[in-house]
């Protein structure tokens, strides 16, 4: 079995209403998927986190290293790519890209193994995962607590067993928003809440110490992920649990997370850490410094398959008869595509998402909405 061809498929959506998060507006809905195809007609599809454009670049600049490779030799294949592309970049667009791919080869592997790819990666801990809407981004316009507050107490009628919003526009508007939202969602509904690096370390510190009243399950990304030092401030300075990852890449990236002890979750996405490939290293990596492990999800149903199969391998940490389970991030955003280009979308069923069973990752994508939504 050999590679031989690379093609991406980008996927665009303009949104009926925007939506910002603490830096960006979101206007509407760009993803890339990755398609490898081998010389036995087996095709693999993987996904890469991040911006669509400038990852097909990647992804097309990295195939004539791909064409004629064995696709069940992942991890020599992951290191070329990386050892090739590392100078201009050891994050961001190339581990992104990189990831893409990578998810593709475990697919085929899967495929031409007849299994999932959670028994390949070592066999899975758990056939389902608990799963938190994501959503509560702020309008354009309009009561901010109010809209926010409404929203997620839908998703918790839904059957969501947890939330999670944005923050990141000002202390005490995020505030605001936090209480009316506990408010909504009731005490028994696990809430987690998120800056998108909104804050500096003094802003975080104080929003910390003042929602704390409100059970907050973990803080996301206080503050940019290049100050690892203003994340050990905030995880010292204030009680709720700190997490970030989403935008740190690689082993080596997660390396300088994990020895500093600046989180107390690490939120790995498999769609731009590296693959799962590295997302699995990086899963052992944190084991042993006893950091919680919860990925980070965001994309469509390829993006929800890969992640789904990793949570699927996370051990028990620590080992118990009641164990904390992990979860899984399930964005609640408009998005018509997310579910369309499968032919069996995920949903949610008791406040869980069944971990997929067939080969590979165990989806069947629908090239006829791969062209719908093509920009």
């Amino acid at each position: 079995m050999l590679i031989t061809e690379v093609n991406t498929h980008e996927l665009f959506w303009k949104l009926d209403e925007p939506f910002q998060s603490s830096f960006s507006q979101f206007d509407g809905r760009h993803h890339l998927l990755v398609e490898i195809v081998c010389d036995d007609g087996t095709v693999g599809w993987g996904e890469c986190l991040g911006p669509a454009g400038p990852n097909a670049a990647i992804v097309a600049s990295m195939k004539g290293l791909l064409i004629g490779r064995n696709p069940m030799e992942s991890d020599p294949i992951w290191l070329t790519l990386y050892n090739q592309f590392r100078d201009p970049g050891q994050r961001g667009l190339v581990a992104m890209a990189l990831s893409g791919i990578d998810i593709a080869l475990w697919d085929i592997k899967g495929k031409a193994l007849d299994g999932p790819v959670h028994t390949l990666l070592g066999g899975a801990y758990r056939e389902k995962v608990r799963a938190y809407a994501t959503g509560g981004f702020r309008k354009l316009s309009g009561d901010r607590p109010a809209y926010i507050a409404a929203e997620t107490a839908n998703y918790v009628a839904q059957g969501f067993t947890g939330v999670k919003i944005k923050i990141g526009y000002g202390v005490q508007e995020d505030l605001e928003t936090i209480k009316a939202v506990r408010q909504a969602i009731g005490p028994e509904t696990t809430f987690m809440i998120d800056a998108n690096h909104g804050y500096d370390a003094l802003e975080a510190i104080a929003l910390g110490n003042a929602a704390a009243e409100y059970d907050i399950e973990w803080f996301e990304e206080p503050v940019v992920p290049d100050d690892l030092n203003s994340y050990q401030e905030v995880k010292a300075r204030q009680p709720i649990p700190v997490a970030g990852g989403e935008t740190w890449y690689t082993r080596w990236g997660m390396r300088d997370v994990l020895t500093s002890r600046s989180v107390d979750i690490l939120q790995p996405d498999v769609c731009g850490v590296g693959g799962l490939s590295e997302a699995k290293k990086i899963a052992d990596m944190a084991e042993p410094f006893g950091t919680r492990l919860v990925p980070h999800v965001w994309g469509t149903a390829v993006a929800i398959a890969a992640g789904l199969h990793f949570i699927a391998t996370l051990p028990p940490t620590p080992p118990r008869h009641e164990a904390r389970e992990p979860w899984l991030e399930f964005d609640q955003t408009e998005n018509p595509f997310r579910m369309a280009i499968v032919k069996q979308p995920f949903v949610l069923e008791n406040g869980f998402v069944d971990v997929p069973d067939g080969p590979g990752l165990g989806i069947e994508i629908d090239r006829a909405a791969l062209e719908r939504f093509r920009p």
